[in-house]
């Protein structure tokens, strides 16, 4: 039998002439499958919404305004700059079924270094975390984790929903640990900012926090035709590596690289380039790599692992209730770590872990399974 006679449809994203291209996967949300797509151009990021019978559009969701009267557009320079603006979505966000709200992280507004064409706004609503109701399309409520971004730094970091206590009452949250260096904790139902914090000590490119939790931009950290020493570098602190959290020891947990950069401005010209245009970027050194454990009721530190190389560690997490957490380090080791004291218990040396480990039961046996390079490992207890 032929794959045509078992595919049920086909729907193109988005125009390939239009350069988009998805990196996330779908993710089905009752009678919807929500896909994201993103473009290193000048266009705006787009999640949209398909019938998993047919493939018919439901909606469109674009995270920069695309006409007259739509809001946040007077962030914007006009609606030209606004239409292409950014904002990307890079990963799957994260579903609510207390509220029925998507809940999912933008890219950096375009042009991404040399601002003068987008203007001085916020520039909304790219960098930020967007509640979108599935069932409609429409934004909900927004919080915007670098307003006004010249760095390049997406908030395209899997947000992680938590049920917990937030100053002596029980809330609904959303924890987000941002690719620009700060943690935010955020009112899930509403979008209220609860808490920030800087989770980077190296961490150089904001100069303040203002009244809304949010990092001010030191003018003297962007781009220059003479250089600018800023951290973290271009790849951020964290990026789209999924971090983890556990119920049992209420600490979230995050893969860290603290990092310099110079970074350099090479177009002059006031209209700005395209995309990702106008700049280079020279990395000048790192000040370590890192596993991180964030108390979010506190903002501190609970503890913090050091890896023995310098380089980013590009996996994910994976916490579990018997209070384990398995992460990769940079050295090409599967870890097993006591989650609330960051001790290590057990490690295999199996290469590059490539993602999150998962976890799954079969025949009343427990397995871990780990991506490292082109191999699958799948450890147990015997």
């Amino acid at each position: 039998m032929c794959s045509s006679d078992l595919e049920r449809w086909h729907k193109q994203i988005a125009p390939f002439e239009e350069q988009y291209f998805s990196t996330p996967a779908p993710i089905i949300v009752g009678n919807h499958v929500l896909v994201g797509t993103g473009n290193d151009l000048d266009l705006p990021g787009i999640l949209q919404s398909f019938d998993p019978e047919n493939g018919a559009v439901q909606w469109k969701f674009y995270s920069t305004p695309q006409k007259q009267g739509d809001p946040g557009l007077s962030s914007w320079a006009n609606l030209d700059a606004a239409r292409h603006g950014g904002g990307q979505m890079w990963v799957p966000g994260v579903y609510d079924p207390d509220t029925h709200l998507y809940i999912i992280g933008t890219g950096n507004p375009s042009p991404a270094y040399t601002w003068a064409a987008r203007g001085p706004g916020d520039n909304l609503y790219t960098c930020s975390l967007v509640a979108i109701n599935v069932d409609t399309g429409k934004m909900v409520w927004y919080y915007q984790t670098s307003p006004h971004d010249t760095h390049d730094f997406d908030s395209s970091q899997t947000p992680i929903l938590v049920d917990g206590d937030f100053n002596g009452r029980p809330r609904k949250l959303v924890l987000t640990a941002a690719r620009n260096g700060y943690f935010f904790v955020v009112d899930r139902l509403t979008g209220e900012h609860l808490r920030t914090m800087k989770y980077s000590d190296t961490t150089n490119w904001a100069k303040s926090i203002n009244e809304k939790g949010q990092p001010v931009g030191d003018p003297t950290k962007d781009f220059h035709v003479g250089g600018s020493l800023v951290s973290p570098n271009n790849t951020g602190v964290t990026n789209w590596w999924p971090p983890a959290y556990s119920p049992d020891t209420g600490l979230f947990y995050v893969q860290q690289l603290d990092s310099y950069a110079m970074y350099y401005l090479t177009e002059l010209d006031p209209r700005g380039a395209m995309g990702l245009g106008g700049k280079e970027e020279q990395g000048v050194g790192s000040a370590g790599s890192f596993l991180t454990a964030i108390d979010y009721k506190t903002g501190k530190i609970a503890w913090r692992h050091k890896y023995p190389a310098t380089g980013p560690s590009a996996m994910g997490l994976l916490t579990t209730a018997s209070r384990l957490l398995f992460g990769g380090d940079n050295a090409g080791n599967i870890i097993a770590y006591d989650a609330a004291n960051g001790k290590i218990l057990w490690h295999s040396r199996v290469g590059q872990v490539s993602n999150a480990p998962e976890t799954y039961m079969l025949d009343g046996r427990q397995y871990l399974l780990v991506a490292a390079g082109d191999t699958l490992f799948a450890f147990t207890l015997y």
